[in-house]
């Protein structure tokens, strides 16, 4: 694991599971730097709800709730607060016409495209040395990953 730290890796050194183990741990901390380096009023569920919501569509409470890992007491004031920002609507559920759906709106798709964008445009000085192999290197494994990680097709680069 310190070889990964150091860069000194050589290919072959780990198994997938290793792998993948690291890719987790390098993006916690990237999302650490980015969050370091971006000033955002909003909290990060915020973002992870909005993102979620659009990856999967139309969703009930519970399940945004369990998809965030956050209870339904929690996730109740985070889609209030996305509802009041015009970011999420309720809706009919269309299988239970006695239930609710959440849904982002166009203007919650555009305020999370532009933190993205934000929070992109604030770790590329970090990355702004990468080599055309290097770049090859990330855009493939941002392929592998969001194929591996896709809900119903959609990925969260979508």
């Amino acid at each position: 694991m310190a070889d990964m730290i150091d860069g000194s890796r050589s290919e072959g050194d780990s198994g997938p599971e290793e792998l993948i183990g690291e890719l987790v741990v390098s993006a916690h901390r990237l999302t650490r730097l980015a969050a370091q380096a971006l000033v955002d009023p909003q909290n990060p569920a915020v973002w992870r709800t909005v993102s979620a919501l659009r990856s999967l569509g139309p969703t009930r409470l519970g399940e945004l709730a369990r998809q965030s890992r956050v209870t339904q007491p929690t996730m109740t004031k985070i889609v209030q607060h996305l509802v009041e920002l015009g970011w999420a609507s309720r809706v009919v559920d269309p299988d239970d016409a006695r239930a609710q759906v959440l849904d982002v709106t166009e203007s919650g798709v555009a305020a999370l495209d532009e933190w993205r964008r934000a929070l992109a445009r604030s770790l590329a000085p970090y990355f702004a040395d990468l080599s055309a192999e290097d770049v090859r290197v990330i855009t493939r494994t941002l392929e592998i990953v969001n194929d591996r990680t896709s809900v119903g097709g959609v990925t969260s680069t979508s």
